[in-house]
């Protein structure tokens, strides 16, 4: 006859390994309160009081029985969503890509949910979305690269933006001191004919950037030649506007040594650009990108680029919508923090050559 092994009289049931318990069951266990594992299992602000070897026993338990929180719950119990949201501009490679890469960072720590919709550089969109985003109750708003011009009844961080709008911190990056890194490396190495490629004027960073870039060249010496600036047209993310502003540049006939583009994806095209026009990158051309992609440094030649730290500006912004969604609506908040750019060498800029001028390719059909 078999016995059953007898628990102690103070000790509670142990559950089955392979059933599903719910927080009370769980402390019982573990004989802790359902405080105690609510804060650590929630990763909540005053888990940080509790000593490690506890957390581990929670995590431990938690992962053995299958124990996961319930978010309903939670909210029900807070009378909050822990939800974000984020818009962007496209969802593709490069910019956005890194930025909601720190911002997810930030996110997954805290225990917050987010949504992103995407917005293709349409206002009626921004404006759908952010009501959308309201009726879903988001208790903060992250915006990247996009425009948002009125307040809104939430926290809102803005990657990129430059308007100053009650409610919203900016998120930039010094671009004075970006245009200053790029310039003086090309003028360093000889450069004085510098073709510019400037941004979409979608985009939040072009009349910023393109202004910082003509105080600079000025303050330098160097010449801005309306010949040698060449506009990005288009919302296509890849570096097909990129190949098609230089091959403006080109067919224009102007004589330059360098190319400073908006972004590292135009840069890319430029450098397809220059080698269909018989230019050798950097021989006869240097290219200086900007962002440091993850691609940057994998192109051939690897590229010379002014690094953006845009995950971690992602993750500034998300740290901050957290703070202004803790903190009391009335409390003072930033309404700009900024980030310092880095040169980063690569092998697409190189000396100066002599000025030549190539023959003009001939035009695609």
């Amino acid at each position: 006859m078999s016995r059953r092994k007898k628990t102690g009289r103070n000790e509670a049931p142990r559950p089955a390994s392979d059933t599903r318990v719910n927080l009370k069951q769980l402390a019982e266990h573990l004989g802790l309160s359902t405080t105690t594992l609510s804060l650590v299992l929630n990763n909540s602000p005053g888990s940080n009081a509790i000593p490690r070897e506890t957390q581990e026993r929670i995590f431990a338990a938690a992962e053995r029985f299958k124990y996961h929180p319930n978010p309903i719950a939670r909210s029900l119990r807070s009378q909050r969503t822990y939800t974000l949201g984020v818009l962007v501009p496209e969802m593709s490679d490069g910019y956005s890509a890194m930025v909601l890469s720190g911002v997810e960072d930030f996110l997954l720590r805290e225990g917050y949910f987010y949504f992103i919709g995407s917005h293709r550089h349409k206002l009626e969109l921004i404006e759908e979305y952010s009501r959308l985003y309201a009726q879903r109750c988001v208790e903060g708003l992250i915006l990247v690269d996009t425009p948002m011009r009125h307040s809104l009844r939430m926290p809102v961080v803005s990657v990129s933006g430059h308007d100053t709008v009650e409610g919203i911190t900016n998120i930039v990056l010094n671009h004075q001191r970006a245009a200053e890194l790029a310039l003086e490396c090309l003028a360093g190495l000889g450069h004085e004919r510098i073709a510019v490629i400037k941004g979409q004027e979608f985009s939040s960073d072009t009349e910023v950037r393109w202004a910082a870039i003509r105080d600079t060249a000025e303050a330098m010496g160097i010449p801005v030649r309306t010949e040698l600036v060449a506009q990005l047209e288009g919302d296509d993310p890849s570096p097909e506007p990129g190949y098609r502003a230089t091959r403006r540049l080109v067919e224009a006939g102007g004589r330059f040594t360098a190319i400073f583009a908006f972004n590292d994806i135009s840069a890319i095209g430029a450098i397809r650009t220059l080698r269909e026009a018989g230019y050798r990158v950097p021989e006869d051309v240097s290219v200086v990108g900007f962002d440091d992609t993850a691609g940057a440094a994998f192109h051939y030649p690897a590229l010379t680029t002014i690094r953006q730290p845009l995950r971690r500006m992602g993750a500034l912004a998300a740290e901050w919508v957290l703070r202004r969604i803790a903190g009391s609506p009335a409390a003072p908040y930033p309404g700009e923090v900024e980030v310092e750019p880095e040169l980063v060498v690569r092998q697409s800029t190189a000396p100066a050559p002599e000025v030549v001028s190539l023959p003009r390719p001939r035009k695609r059909r």
